[in-house]
Order: structure tokens, then C-alpha cells, then sequence
């Protein structure tokens, strides 16, 4: 069975030490961290990933390599743009939110829509059918509850 892949999705500078804390906690459990692989919490998610010495993966929303940040070790090139919303919360077996402004409402969205769990770390959206979480511990474990 392929390791679980967890989308850890929003933005903002100001959640960029959350984010990597979550990315690491993710790593240390072995699961694949997913973002849209560009900057702030993206960047921060995958860096605590990979300080942790986990995988990360980066999907982006245009048709080039540019702006991916350096800790990603797999890319997905769409040329899509924000529809590769999509693709990033698809590819979790759970979902993250750090933050984020109206693109990461779409990924929560979606990811509900898909029937993925969706943990919002405080503060963030409040949208029903998420589960919220006052630390990255806690979101760590309430995304996992439940996975194989």
C-alpha cells in the first residue's frame, strides 16, 4: 500500500512557523506531504517535511517549473491554474488548512465535496463539515484519525 499523502493547503506568511510544524509532524508519522508548492505556507509545509527527512510533493498551477519552491522532491506541472485546486486536495487522504485566503476556501470546498476529512488550524475558515484544531499536534492528529 502507497504511504498516506496528507494536502497541507492555505497561505500567509504570518502561519508559515504552523505550517512547518505541521509538515514536520506529518514527516515524523511517514506520510507524504502535499501542497500547491509555491511560497509561504506551501513552502513552510514542505520544508518542515523534508527537515524531518519526509517526501514532499508539489502540485503547481502553471505550465513551467517556475516559483516551485526548493522543498519539493516530486512536481506535477498542470497549466491549469486555480483549478489545480482541485488536484491538490485530490491527491490527500486528509486535508490541512493553515491559514489561507479565497483559494484555500475552494480547496476546503472541494476537499469536502470529495468526502476528504478537512482539519482547519485555528483560525481559519469556519465551514461546516470541518474538524478545527487549536495546534498543528492536534491537526496532525485529528487529519490521521481514522487512516490506514
Amino acid at each position: 500500500m502507497p504511504a498516506l499523502q496528507v494536502s497541507v493547503i492555505g497561505s500567509g506568511v504570518e502561519h508559515e512557523a504552523r505550517a512547518e510544524q505541521v509538515g514536520r509532524l506529518l514527516a515524523e508519522r511517514g506520510v507524504v506531504v502535499v501542497t500547491g508548492g509555491r511560497d509561504e505556507v506551501m513552502a513552510a509545509a514542505s520544508r518542515g517535511a523534508k527537515r524531518a527527512g519526509g517526501a514532499t510533493i508539489g502540485i503547481l498551477p502553471t505550465e513551467t517549473r517556475e516559483r516551485l519552491n526548493e522543498w519539493v522532491d516530486h512536481v506535477v506541472v498542470t497549466g491549469i491554474g486555480h483549478a489545480r485546486n482541485l488536484a491538490v486536495v485530490a491527491s490527500g487522504d486528509a486535508v490541512i488548512a493553515v491559514g489561507g485566503r479565497y483559494g484555500t476556501l475552494a480547496e476546503i470546498a472541494f476537499a469536502l465535496t470529495l468526502g476528504r476529512r478537512v482539519v482547519v488550524l485555528e483560525p481559519g475558515w469556519a465551514v461546516d463539515g470541518t474538524l478545527r484544531a487549536q495546534t498543528p499536534e492536534e491537526a496532525v492528529r485529528l487529519a490521521l484519525e481514522g487512516l490506514p
